[in-house]
């Protein structure tokens, strides 16, 4: 009956659920042509922004949501030929906050300047783009209307800041090549413009008030800009690479990325034998459940279209791809449809050899992905996926239907159906609905899901699904409070229930999560947890425990948190001891560090262990630095360093890299790789 209702609703989302809002007529900007580039210094020259367009009194989103900021910020305008250029007044009687010089960092925990812009106006997709007052750089993607952000969109573009005696100023130049946009004599883009002020927590935006701070359909216009489709359409990025390793002979190796702009809208992707090679290691971590940790992608192909694969039954999951001898990939938006495909011919991960047993020679695959996506009015979608893998002329994989509907600013539902095929004939669908409310400061939802009893058998040589055989229903409940005075700044609350039975209706799982999270006017963080939950594997468990957590934060970068989880957990009593602590010694240098101590009683197979993380960056410029990274692991004699030294001659993509790594990138495997040495050159065209 839910499978019929899924389908029913997915092709009933093909028609008006309510219709697309009108841009409110106060955001609205006229796109102003400048007859000459500004330079992207972080100075505001009146000669160079006189004849911009201005966007001003900003509105909170947070803490007190729809009222006016408390600091007066203001945004310039304008665009030329090639690019959009974006300056910011932020004002303000106390100097900026501004700690971070890592590329992609959390900017806006630092004083910042955002710009979100909807280059297809389809009110529901776009870009963000982010500078804090050091001109540090951080960019991403949005999609489903700011319910999905995706951080490791990378792209080319420009920025600069400077403090002065009344706040800070900052300039930003967005090349049109850099973006997939609607081109036409007269087209009208969404925008927003924000600030984030780390002193009081606060975030504003010019367009608002604001549901989710990347909503899309709720941004101001960009009216009458002339955009022509980009002058040059390819991007190739070779690379050459030199690896040294003690006791084995030097590699040498070489391969390509390359982009070519079909129309604005769509690219095609070709890489060969991309390198994957100098990329910082997994981070152990602990795991008290009997299920597979997803890893985080780290690898640019697979970036490209990362945003458009995070459905909640993730039928395709990158990481399954290994070693990728040639890939191909197509993506962008065609009118209401995004279209996306991925092909490569790549290695399959296979154990390593015993010891004393000779290596085994990796099996090749190929594997296949194909996904079209139809907007809908509203901020809606509706979609067609395709996942296989062909190894031997066997198939596996699944086709899989996802809805996104939304029926109101705060109330929508997403939803999802799938087949599986493979080596099991029976236990192959898999499918869930899910209604949620969500506001500013509220979330609530819950949620149905059936997983096939041979669902993942099928799925898992190119998706992730942790556990199948399951009938499951959940729902989530968190809100946080701001408080206006008093040693009280913030209380979240949130609460999450969950029970799952097999197909066969043998209660499984049932699990209750309460958290409560205490932020202080003084700095001070509490963090209190309490999980309880049922497991029947080979028998019954009942596990349970309490956490507590305090930190300081001088939300100036520097920071320190201290925890502990105890309680019961498969038949062992545990202690969790976690610590973190981050300090600038420098302006240019940060350091971090992460402990987790895991004490079980009993033990038998030895698993208590320690596991220390610490990581360094030393910025010389934004584009020349140095990152160290070192972790070990006492339960599998884990040890891993790596260090690397970055040259961005023409960032993010033209560098030079000198590497030395010891231990192995393999995520909770022994330590195989010994002193290894790489130097890498990428270059740009």
């Amino acid at each position: 009956m839910i499978c019929k209702l899924l389908a029913v609703l997915a092709l009933g989302a093909l028609t008006p659920l309510t219709p697309a809002p009108a841009p409110d007529s106060l955001f609205v900007i006229q796109a102003v042509r400048t007859a000459a580039a500004p330079t992207i210094d972080g100075a505001i020259e009146e000669g160079e922004w006189k004849d911009a367009a201005i966007a001003e009194n900003f509105i909170q989103f947070q803490p007190h949501v729809g009222e006016p900021s408390v600091v007066f910020s203001q945004a310039l305008v304008m665009y030329d030929s090639t690019a959009l250029y974006v300056a910011f007044r932020l004002y303000d009687s106390e100097p900026p906050t501004a700690q971070l010089t890592r590329r992609d960092a959390e900017l806006m925990s630092d004083d910042a300047a955002v710009i979100l812009l909807d280059s297809h106006h389809d009110r529901r997709s776009g870009y963000f783009f982010v500078t804090n007052a050091l001109g540090t750089q951080a960019d991403g993607q949005i999609r489903d209307d700011g319910r999905t952000v995706d951080e490791t969109w990378d792209a080319t573009w420009s920025s600069a800041a400077q403090v002065s005696d009344s706040g800070w100023t900052a300039e930003f130049a967005i090349p049109f090549v850099s973006l997939s946009y609607t081109a036409g004599d007269d087209v009208t883009w969404g925008i927003n413009l924000g600030r984030s002020r780390r002193r009081t927590l606060e975030t504003s935006y010019w367009a608002g008030p604001l549901e989710a701070e990347a909503r899309m359909s709720q941004a101001g216009s960009l009216v009458g800009l002339p955009v022509a489709p980009p002058a040059r359409r390819y991007r190739v990025i070779p690379y050459g690479l030199s690896r040294v390793e003690e006791h084995r002979h030097t590699d040498w190796q070489a391969g390509f990325d390359a982009r070519y702009a079909v129309t604005p809208e769509m690219a095609a992707f070709l890489t060969v034998n991309p390198d994957f090679a100098i990329i910082e290691a997994d981070q152990e971590r602990v795991n008290l459940t009997r299920f597979e940790l997803a890893l985080d992608e780290k690898r640019p192909f697979f970036l490209e279209s990362a945003q458009q694969f995070r459905q909640r039954i993730r039928t395709f999951y990158t990481r399954r791809i290994s070693d990728v001898r040639v890939g191909g990939q197509v993506l962008g938006k065609q009118g209401p449809w995004t279209l996306t495909g991925i092909a490569t011919w790549s290695e399959v991960a296979v154990e390593p050899p015993a010891p004393g047993e000779p290596e085994v020679e990796p099996p090749e695959a190929t594997y296949g992905i194909a996904r079209a996506q139809r907007d809908v009015f509203g901020s809606s979608n509706v979609a067609l996926m395709a996942a296989n893998r062909t190894l031997d002329g066997e198939h596996q994989g699944s086709l899989s239907t996802d809805a996104t509907l939304f029926f109101t600013r705060t109330f929508g539902m997403t939803a999802q159906l799938a087949q599986s095929w493979g080596p099991f004939n029976d236990g192959t669908w898999a499918y869930f609905i899910r209604p949620a409310f969500d506001s500013p400061t509220s979330h609530f939802h819950v949620r149905y899901t059936h997983l096939g009893d041979h669902f993942a058998d099928n799925v898992n040589v190119v998706g992730f699904i942790r556990d199948d055989d399951r009938r499951e229903l959940d729902s989530a409940l968190d809100h946080t409070f701001w408080i206006r005075a008093g040693p009280f700044e913030r209380i979240e609350y949130g609460s999450n229930y969950n029970i799952y039975w097999s197909q066969q209706d043998t209660l499984r799982s049932w699990q209750i999560d309460q958290e409560l999270e205490i932020q202080l006017r003084s700095l001070w963080s509490l963090e209190l947890e309490y999980q309880e939950e049922f497991k029947r594997f080979e028998k019954k468990y009942r596990n349970r425990h309490v956490g507590l957590e305090l930190g300081y934060n001088t939300r100036q970068f520097q920071s320190v948190r201290a925890g502990i989880r105890a309680g019961r957990n498969f038949d062992a009593d545990f202690q969790l001891w976690t610590a973190t602590a981050a300090i600038k010694p420098t302006a240019q240098l940060s350091l971090e560090y992460e402990l987790e101590r895991l004490v079980l009683h009993p033990d038998p197979e030895d698993e208590s262990t320690w596991i220390h993380v610490i990581r360094a960056d030393q910025f010389f410029t934004p584009d020349l630095y140095l990152k160290v990274f070192f972790q070990t692991n006492s339960k599998n004699d884990r040890e891993n360093i790596q260090a690397v030294f970055v040259y961005r001659y023409r960032p993010p993509f033209g560098t030079l890299q000198l590497a030395y790594q010891r231990g192995t990138a393999e995520f909770d495997e022994p330590s195989q790789q010994g002193n290894t040495f790489f130097f890498k050159v990428t270059a740009v065209f």
